[in-house]
């Protein structure tokens, strides 16, 4: 399980409790530099390519049967980079009101005015750290810009055999993913639930979260 932006692995603790209490294995990853404890190094902030090199090393360790690999927001295109190079050895792609991208694209491309904005105000004291938006959990960190601004490089050959799923938290200001939320309700390749709380689904409603992802149909 791979958090958005700002936050760390800490996000699905309740989500990952349920799903152990269910009989699953779980991990919830922290993306380099969204350290507790500060970035290992803040003159170097991570891109997306760090990124999922980071996830993509826990998937080739810990690989073990059926892999259901989940990203929230910002996460979905980490995820989406891994399942392009270790497609063989996932079962299920999950994004949590996230971003789905085709080759090319990055968060910045893909997300709202609103985010943009608060991608460039938040960064604008040494245009390397993306501060934290007001109101987020106090464990939550600057988040790399970097991250947010790189392009997705994708083969497109490994997607078309995994499980898609999609978890819309429906509508909030701001948000990126209403209109892609319907496309992907059409698309029968794609399997989509909604948990109308917000954008924070796993803070927010943990328990409805965890019964769907418990309910996943191996492919």
């Amino acid at each position: 399980m791979v958090p958005g932006g700002w936050q760390g692995g800490w996000v699905f603790d309740s989500v990952a409790d349920e799903l152990r209490r269910l009989g699953h294995q779980v991990e919830a990853v922290t993306l380099a530099g969204l350290e507790s404890d500060g970035p290992a190094d803040a003159e170097r902030p991570a891109n997306l390519d760090v990124h999922i090199d980071q996830v993509a090393d826990i998937v080739e360790r810990n690989a073990d049967g059926q892999l259901a690999l989940c990203g929230h927001s910002y996460a979905g295109l980490v995820i989406a980079g891994v399942a392009d190079r270790l497609g063989d050895r996932l079962d299920q792609l999950v994004f949590i009101d996230a971003y789905v991208p085709d080759d090319g694209d990055s968060c910045w491309t893909l997300t709202s005015d609103t985010f943009r904005e608060l991608f460039l105000s938040g960064a604008s004291a040494d245009g390397r750290w993306v501060a934290v938006p007001e109101g987020l959990d106090p464990r939550a960190r600057p988040h790399p810009l970097a991250s947010f601004v790189q392009s997705i490089s994708l083969e497109g050959n490994t997607w078309p055999a995994l499980g898609r799923t999609y978890i819309s938290g429906g509508e909030w200001s701001g948000s990126p993913f209403l209109d892609l939320t319907e496309r992907l309700r059409k698309d029968p390749a794609w399997q989509v639930h909604d948990i109308p709380v917000g954008h924070n689904i796993a803070r927010r409603d943990p328990q409805t979260l965890a019964t769907v992802l418990n309910t996943l149909t191996p492919t």
